[in-house]
């Protein structure tokens, strides 16, 4: 197989439900949607971890976070950076004859960036570089706002950072064009994490009052664990109507239509310089977004599919059929890393935990995974423990120090009713307490001692 590009658009906070093609009745994004239309459209991809800096770390070093030890944020109380000495799949393309660029967001190390040799890029263009940027073009600064964002008056479109982002990303294209080497691009856009400050037209596009509410808005949150109803009175946003959220989703739909628009300037730029034939592109994010599901915001203490649930479509002329819809479970993070690796002739490291997707981007219709997996450790607003595994009809959540939370996915997609402490559902619930427990196992996790290991099998959680 010969050594195709690889062109990663990354984004930050964009939830599963939100692109046209899985089914948001507004929503407009036909260029990710010509991108999944073009190849495969992964419809269960699950992040490993719901927080940037672990989960983009689980990205370059293919395992969990209880791995590589990167577990929060690096303004948090576990600000620690990853285990040294841990191969990356950025070195191995390297090593396997690879141009590698970041543009964007790096949001992995306090100190190391792309160009380290532990990543081993050979250009990196920061996301700081766009303000700099903007005032060059005689545009006002970015507008101060609190986390609900705003409009981005002082611009059009094609001077916010999404579009220089990807002006960005389409120049390192042009440069690469003309060389006989392969190339990993990675275009990480900060957007639409919140806040989000969207220019016209994009700031109008959805009319608060046309935006219907999440399937999990609204929730009373019973029996649910106390630090839920908490995250509410931290952000203050506690009994809001889904009048109050719209104007917020309302900017986030907004900003993604933006996004789109520019991931359709990069496909418009590869057809014009002769690249999409020999490129595999892929476009995917860190993890979801409540936005108002659950009545949260953020992505906090929880593991609801509006949380861990997200897009990830691919497309490779050649080898993905177009049109294809894959929903084998895929732990994406995890997974792309081994993928990554085996698209460019390289050995997959040993210490990956991943599955590479090569076999079902060539036909096959499943990876042999029953289930999926994720994990949290807190961040800003202290440390808390969960465990979440999720089959095709339940999910179970172990919070280490609060209610467990078991959902029927399939009778309650919103994940509203928690039927933990249901004597109705025990067989359930000690049927994924137990798989739990063998994951746990099987990556080493050190919060499966010997107390809560007993306290899990003797059914001794609430």
């Amino acid at each position: 197989m010969t050594q195709p590009n690889i062109l990663l658009v990354y984004s930050d906070q964009h939830r599963f439900d939100c692109l046209g093609v899985n089914g948001h009745p507004l929503l407009q994004t036909p260029h990710l949607d010509r991108l999944a239309g073009g190849g495969v459209n992964f419809t269960q991809a699950y992040t490993p971890i719901p927080v940037c800096v672990p989960t983009r770390n689980c990205l370059l070093h293919g395992q969990w976070s209880t791995e590589h030890l990167a577990i929060a944020n690096h303004d948090t109380e576990a600000p620690r950076p990853v285990k040294p000495g841990l191969p990356t799949f950025t070195r191995a393309l390297r090593d396997a004859g690879y141009s590698l660029a970041h543009v964007g967001k790096w949001g992995v190390h306090p100190i190391k960036g792309p160009t380290h040799p532990d990543y081993g890029y050979h250009r990196y263009i920061s996301a700081e570089d766009y303000p700099r940027w903007r005032e060059a073009q005689g545009a006002p600064s970015l507008p101060r706002t609190t986390w609900e964002g705003g409009p981005d008056s002082g611009v059009g479109p094609e001077l916010s950072r999404l579009a220089w982002g990807a002006g960005e990303t389409i120049r390192l294209l042009q440069q690469v064009s003309s060389i006989d080497q392969p190339f990993f691009i990675r275009w990480d856009a900060p957007e639409p994490h919140l806040p989000n400050l969207v220019p016209e037209p994009y700031n109008s596009l959805y009319p608060p009052d046309e935006i219907p509410p999440w399937s999990s808005f609204p929730d009373p949150l019973i029996d649910k664990p106390y630090i839920q109803r908490q995250q509410r009175r931290t952000w203050d946003v506690e009994g809001w109507t889904w009048t109050q959220w719209a104007p917020i989703v309302s900017r986030y739909l907004g900003q993604l239509s933006l996004l789109d628009s520019q991931v359709g300037r990069l496909l418009d730029a590869l057809g014009a310089l002769g690249l999409a034939q020999s490129t595999l592109v892929v476009y995917t994010t860190d993890h979801g977004d409540l936005g108002g599901g659950h009545g949260m915001v953020d992505k906090h203490y929880v593991m609801y599919d509006d949380v861990v649930r997200v897009p990830l479509v691919a497309r490779w002329p050649g080898h993905i059929e177009p049109g294809t819809v894959c929903d084998a479970f895929i732990s994406h993070s995890l997974d792309l890393a081994s993928t990554f690796c085996e698209v460019a002739g390289t050995p997959i490291p040993t210490t990956f935990r991943g599955q590479s997707l090569v076999p079902l981007f060539e036909g096959a219709r499943d990876n042999g995974r029953p289930d999926i997996f994720a994990m949290y450790h807190g961040n800003q607003f202290g440390l808390y423990s969960e465990r979440m595994v999720r089959d095709r009809r339940w999910k179970y959540v172990w919070n280490a120090t609060a209610e467990d939370e078991l959902y029927d996915i399939e009778d309650d997609p919103g994940e509203l009713r928690n039927l933990a402490a249901d004597p109705k559902y025990l067989r359930e619930l000690r049927r994924l307490r137990r798989r739990l427990i063998a994951w746990m196992e099987a990556t080493s996790d050190p919060l499966l001692n010997g107390w809560n290991r007993t306290q899990l099998l003797e059914d001794r959680t609430v």
